[in-house]
């Protein structure tokens, strides 16, 4: 038996065009996250993940929703909202309370000190993602991003991305 010492092919990998995508999406989603928690916290004293949950209960009726329901808005476990949900709950920003309508499940709610927080919040994380994402980008790339995004979860399984209830 002979063993062919030649070289190995070439494992299948990127062409060049997609290669360039990939790198700079994947360098995107690296980046901006850590940009986004740095401004957060230095500004607010919230992590972008923190912040992301006071803002949902914050858009929502009567600023409540279930925990399991706030999980999927975040892509979270609920193990990591409900520790977040703790922390929260300790500055007085939520309160947790048994669904009087079905037992089985934790609502969470928005106190008046966590709006304060959101309010206080918002300001400095607007400027950051329009300094970092929306401002170099035209209106039209803006559009393109959008319908970019809903692509990506769309084939992620992700569905639609989290917006706020209508008025």
């Amino acid at each position: 038996m002979t063993i062919d010492m030649g070289e190995a092919p070439d494992p299948p990998g990127f062409e060049d065009d997609e290669l360039h995508t990939w790198s700079g999406f994947a360098t995107v989603l690296e980046w901006l996250p850590a940009l986004l928690d740095a401004q957060l916290q230095r500004d607010a004293d919230v992590t972008h993940f923190e912040f992301g949950v006071l803002f949902a209960l914050m858009h929502a009726p009567d600023r409540t929703l279930r925990m399991s329901v706030l999980a999927g808005y975040a892509n979270s476990t609920l193990t990591r909202l409900s520790r977040a949900v703790t922390r929260l709950e300790r500055r007085r920003w939520v309160q947790r309370a048994v669904d009087p309508g079905d037992g089985r499940y934790t609502l969470a709610t928005l106190t008046d000190l966590g709006r304060d927080k959101v309010e206080e919040a918002a300001p400095g994380h607007i400027a950051t993602v329009r300094r970092l994402v929306l401002e170099p980008l035209t209106k039209t790339q803006q559009r393109q991003l959008q319908d970019i995004t809903r692509r990506i979860l769309s084939a992620a399984g992700a569905g639609r991305a989290w917006r706020p209830p209508s008025e």
